[in-house]
């Protein structure tokens, strides 16, 4: 890296309207995720869970590509067992992070998305993705089996299409990843962010109560058995149910009105 940019922040961010946009901003390097990347996304998802204001979180990138994974330059300096694991004890705390995060985080993906940076993708609540968008999870290619992104992208594919991608480390294209269920939109580039504006405003004109129980909800379900997923689902919507906002929105509905969440 050159050192005029250590001084630069690795992550923008900006925040209007409800929206709060996270750039990766180290484009000239694809923007993989370095110790010092993974610290400053971290902090920022540390930030915005506690922000009230913030209602859904699109996560960007600078440059020609949208993440590369991670720094091998960095791994390679560094053979360590301790700071392997180390290594990817943070970046599994990232990839949870994201989850956990009370508000919907929307992946804005250009480019190229490999490795870890599939899995950032894969984490993301929702991703549209420009048409010439490529995804891979390329690790074998050079004898490192992409264990951490096999959970996350696992939880998006089939098992047979999630293990091709991993046994062969080849690329699908944006359409591909529609079709599989990596992404949910794919677009022209010059589209993206008009779409992605799109999505956040019908997302902003739901109750965020309503949002932030569901968002929590539907992950948790899935790691579980179906019944034991129902129990909690009933219960959650008990809990809904309570909130003001839901009783607002039923009684508009029984009044046939538009609903009041002001």
């Amino acid at each position: 890296m050159r050192s005029s940019d250590t001084a630069l922040p690795c992550v923008l961010r900006s925040d209007q309207a409800g929206v709060t946009t996270l750039t990766l901003n180290r484009g000239e390097r694809f923007n993989v995720l370095s110790e010092q990347v993974l610290e400053e996304l971290s902090g920022q998802f540390r930030a915005i869970a506690a922000d009230p204001a913030v209602r859904v979180v699109v996560l960007a990138a600078a440059g020609k590509a949208f993440c590369a994974g991670h720094d091998l330059k960095e791994m390679q300096a560094s053979p360590d067992m301790k700071y392997y694991q180390n290594l990817f004890t943070q970046c599994s705390k990232l990839m949870l992070a994201i989850q956990k995060l009370p508000q919907p985080v929307i992946a804005r993906v250009h480019g190229l998305a490999t490795a870890a940076g599939c899995q950032l993708v894969a984490m993301c609540d929702l991703a549209v993705a420009a048409d010439h968008a490529r995804f891979a999870v390329s690790g074998v290619n050079v004898g490192l089996f992409c264990s951490t992104p096999a959970v996350a992208l696992s939880r998006n594919l089939s098992r047979k299409q999630a293990m091709e991608m991993l046994l062969t480390g080849e690329f699908i294209d944006a359409q591909t990843a529609l079709q599989r269920g990596l992404v949910n939109r794919v677009v022209p580039e010059a589209q993206l962010d008009d779409t992605i504006s799109a999505l956040c405003e019908t997302i902003l004109a739901k109750p965020a109560a309503a949002i932030r129980i569901g968002k929590q909800l539907f992950y948790k379900q899935a790691e579980m058995g179906i019944e034991a997923a129902y129990q909690l689902a009933g219960q959650t919507m008990a809990c809904n149910l309570m909130e003001a906002s839901a009783q607002e929105g039923v009684q508009a509905f029984i009044e046939k009105r538009p609903p009041d969440w002001a």
